[in-house]
């Protein structure tokens, strides 16, 4: 039960939500709010989060983002209040409608159906495709959802390691794409932090201390640079703002990575956004031009990175002007230049982009990217995996703007061929397309295109879908399109396959039970046994060696010296219960961990060779189809996947001391080359630290060093120690762990 203290707090909170809402302010619309929230601080008085607090916080922190940080007005509001009322209480979706009408009740509906739980191995899939089903048809209820997460995000600390696991990979799987293509770039810049922080909490910690000292300067930079400009820009008559922003940390980690720099030499950490008040008579556009001419006129621009998103906006709606010049002390500052009206598309995303609209029936390219999702869930994939992972390539991918003869613009992902746009245009002149002209030139159907290709099909009305067009075509459209030519030779081949099997199975007295399909399935690198019986009826695979395939045991090579020890493992979820069964609104899960420890038992569990974790690693563990149990440390990309498709199945990893065994790693070393440096590093490993090098390879040129060393080590204790210890010895500039795939002896 709240408490009265508590009660103030909580109304106090609600006062200061609604007198920053705006559109709010009418004595009807406030009146409807303040209903709402005494309906939702009834109905959750009773409930505490995990963390202790009030659950009545949970829905005001959501209303809170809804209206601050995306921009809605009192509709949505309304949502946030009450968005997890029905899930959690015995309050309906018809009491709601009673209440407050059709169209809040229709919110409540999607959100309701967005969080149910989905008995089933693929709850994450099966869920983003309710998203994406209310995404088509209003909008503002996943934009009421990304709020919701980003508060569980930020108060995801009381929850257990497995459970945040899941929560980082369903997050960053589904709700920083969608964050992003629906333009809430700084809710998508905050999610990528929180998970970053999750997954790689050491770098993160380093990187924001270096970002924290490095901001204690930047008042007195910007003050350095704005000064030669303020003038200029006031005589053109404009009334502008100007302020920095600080590069995420999330991005700043990726830039090091992708440039392979640390992080002082991230040239771009920081920006100079100056944002304006159009004048009339002038277009926005001029107007960004003229203040750019002005900036160019003091500083050096660099000329290849000047990024023009004013004459072609990004698909989430994105227009500024950005350019790169050579500011005091020789360092490069990135300039933004945009609009009062672009900053708010670039702040709020799709809710500012619906209010700035001029003209309701024309299509933006965020109005196109819904009415593909349309399209994209009438096509039924074969698989729930399938369906996933081609609509994170299709529809969350970069994308390129590609001309009809007719000058047509049509989006398509970055790495599309001339096929993907036949199908793009009409699925029949994709099903006849024998070739196409690229800019008047004859090209084949496999031609990657790229932006500003002006693209006609040829077609031929002999021509039909060929199966090798599935190796080059990269949309789901194309590819769900030519898979339906294919459906009815698919369904003969694996009738005749399961046909097969069975017969091939019986003749050599095997169980054709769900263990041995997933062998095969695996040994055949298949997705599921529909797809390995249409294999073997076609006549794909080779069946000659089954024997031997059934018999084959997966199992890392180490598994023979280590016990895996369950204290509580289920992937049972009980059923959902109301406040009255349960007073905390938690998931009905038990928690369930896993030790690892260095004994003699075997059990059915794998270290991934995909991030090759040794002890001390973050690692999070998932329960696979066949019952064994694979290894992972929380950023590799595999688990982020399985987080995705098999979260329910999260355990919990922790490691116990680890001083007898060994483990194969591999680190880069580079520098600048001195005469026995090769002798001073090897001696540091074996003589010093005693740690068996497996294999050496270092190449010297113009002066400088570089190359990798594979070793064993117990821990990662022992490996950082290592890499700190080489990090002594002259010469040697950086020493880093990679995870490259390493085969065993």
């Amino acid at each position: 039960m709240i408490t009265p203290d508590e009660e103030i707090a909580v109304r106090k909170e609600f006062e200061a939500i609604l007198k920053d809402c705006d559109s709010c302010q009418k004595p009807e619309r406030e009146e409807l709010i303040r209903k709402a929230f005494e309906f939702a601080f009834n109905a959750h008085k009773e409930v505490r989060r995990k963390s202790g607090e009030p659950y009545i916080y949970h829905p005001l922190a959501v209303a809170k983002i809804v209206i601050n940080n995306i921009g809605l007005g009192t509709t949505s509001f309304i949502a946030s209040l009450l968005h997890d009322v029905v899930e959690d209480t015995d309050y309906t979706v018809d009491d709601i409608r009673r209440l407050f009408g059709d169209k809040i009740a229709y919110l409540i509906d999607g959100l309701t159906k967005i969080s149910g739980v989905v008995e089933g191995k693929n709850v994450q899939v099966e869920n983003f495709k309710k998203i994406l089903l209310t995404l088509s048809k209003d909008v503002r209820v996943i934009l009421v959802k990304i709020a919701d997460r980003l508060h569980n995000l930020r108060t995801m600390e009381s929850m257990p390691d497995y459970k945040k696991a899941r929560t980082v990979s369903e997050t960053i799987s589904i709700y920083i794409p969608l964050a992003h293509r629906l333009g809430l770039y700084p809710i998508k810049t905050e999610m990528e932090d929180v998970c970053f922080r999750f997954q790689e909490p050491v770098t993160y910690d380093e990187i924001a201390n270096k970002l924290a000292s490095f901001e204690t300067n930047l008042d007195e930079f910007m003050e350095l640079f704005t000064d030669p400009i303020i003038d200029d820009l006031e005589e053109l008559g404009i009334q502008f703002s100007i302020n920095a922003r600080t590069k995420s940390i999330a991005s700043i980690y990726r830039k090091m990575r992708k440039k392979g720099v640390p992080f002082e030499e991230v040239y771009d950490i920081f920006a100079i956004r100056i944002v304006f008040e159009p004048n009339k008579g002038f277009s926005e556009k001029t107007q960004c031009w003229s203040i750019y001419s002005v900036i160019t006129d003091e500083y050096r621009p660099k000329p290849d990175r000047l990024r023009d998103w004013i004459s072609n906006p990004k698909p989430n709606g994105y227009e500024a002007l950005h350019t790169t010049v050579m500011g005091p002390d020789n360092k490069w500052v990135e300039v933004q230049i945009r609009s009062s009206r672009m900053d708010d598309i670039a702040e709020y995303g799709y809710a500012a982009h619906w209010k700035y609209k001029e003209n309701k029936d024309k299509e933006s390219e965020i109005d196109l990217w819904i009415e593909r999702i349309r399209e994209i869930l009438e096509d039924n994939l074969t698989s729930e995996e399938d369906f996933l992972r081609t609509f994170e390539m299709d529809i969350f991918s970069n994308e390129i703007l590609v001309f009809t003869p007719k000058g047509e613009v049509r989006p398509l992902k970055r790495g599309a061929t001339a096929l993907d746009f036949a199908y793009d245009i009409h699925s029949e002149i994709g099903n006849h397309a024998i070739g196409a002209k690229v800019n008047y030139k004859l090209e084949p159907l496999s031609h990657v295109l790229e932006s500003g290709d002006q693209v006609e099909i040829i077609t031929s009305e002999t021509q039909t879908p060929q199966r090798e067009w599935l190796d080059f075509v990269t949309t789901t459209k194309a590819q769900a399109k030519i898979k339906d030519a294919f459906k009815d030779e698919r369904k003969q081949n694996i009738e005749k396959g399961k046909k097969i099997l069975t017969q091939i199975a019986k003749e050599n007295n095997v169980i054709l039970n769900s263990m041995v399909l997933t062998k095969l399935t695996h040994y055949f690198e298949v997705r599921d046994k529909e797809e390995l019986y249409c294999k073997i009826g076609g006549n794909f695979v080779d069946l000659s060696n089954f024997q031997k395939i059934v018999q084959r045991k997966r199992r890392n090579k180490y598994v023979r010296y280590w016990a895996l020890q369950i204290s509580k493992a289920t992937s049972k979820i009980t059923p959902k219960r109301k406040p009255s069964e349960n007073k905390n609104k938690e998931e009905s899960e038990e928690i369930r961990k896993i030790t690892l420890a260095e004994r003699s038992d075997i059990a059915n569990y794998t270290l991934a060779k995909c991030c090759n974790p040794i002890p001390g690693d973050d690692v999070i563990a998932y329960k696979l189809d066949d019952g064994s149990v694979e290894v992972h440390k929380k950023e590799c990309k595999v688990a982020t996947e399985l987080g995705t498709t098999q979260g329910k199945t999260a355990l919990d990893v922790h490691w116990k001391s680890h001083k007898i065994l060994s483990f194969l790693v591999r680190i880069n070393v580079n520098g600048i080359d001195r005469m026995g440096l090769l002798n001073s590093i090897t001696h540091v490993i074996s003589n010093q630290l005693y740690v068996n090098m497996r294999a050496v390879k270092i190449d010297a040129t113009d002066g400088y060093f570089g190359g990798y060393i594979d070793l064993y080590v117990h821990n990662k204790e022992d490996l950082d120690a290592l890499i700190k210890d080489i990090l002594k010895i002259k010469g040697v500039k950086k020493v880093e762990r990679v995870e490259p795939e390493i085969e065993e002896e």
